[in-house]
């Protein structure tokens, strides 16, 4: 084998269509547009969407229900991962900044401790929601639950 004799594989490329270069090139006149109408034009773009007369996905799917713009979301934490938390770091104050470096939420997210799980660790929770059997859980483990803005 040498490098001039290196060739791609059989049926690996094609030829590129030549068109508009003339009658006896089997691609001239219409140039493979076929006649009158839009698409023989140039310029032509046809729209987001268009499914060549169809009625489009969008038309065809209803529509339906509503999005608040002012809905505030929370990320969920659990009694259990907190346990957890306390467990591992020995930590007697558990903070926004605390789960944020423990990879639990993120930095631009809104934190609301949720009631699942079992809570044994006496922590202070500084978090900006907490839901009503979470906030109980704490302060009945000898805890406090303090909300932020």
């Amino acid at each position: 084998m040498k490098l001039h004799t290196l060739k791609p594989a059989e049926g690996s490329t094609k030829n590129k269509k030549r068109i508009g270069r003339g009658q006896g090139s089997g691609r001239g006149g219409t140039s493979t547009r076929g006649h009158n109408g839009a698409q023989s034009r140039s310029g032509y773009s046809r729209k987001i969407g268009f499914e060549g007369g169809q009625m489009p996905l969008q038309r065809r799917v209803p529509k339906f229900g509503f999005t608040n713009p002012n809905r505030v979301e929370y990320k969920g934490v659990n009694l259990d991962a907190l346990q957890e938390l306390a467990e591992k770091l020995k930590a007697k104050k558990v903070n926004f900044e605390l789960l944020v470096e423990n990879g639990i939420v993120g930095k631009n997210d809104l934190v609301k401790i949720l009631g699942r799980g079992e809570l044994k660790a006496k922590l202070e929770v500084e978090v900006h929601k907490f839901s009503a059997t979470a906030a109980s859980a704490i302060e009945a483990a000898g805890g406090k639950a303090v909300e932020i803005k």
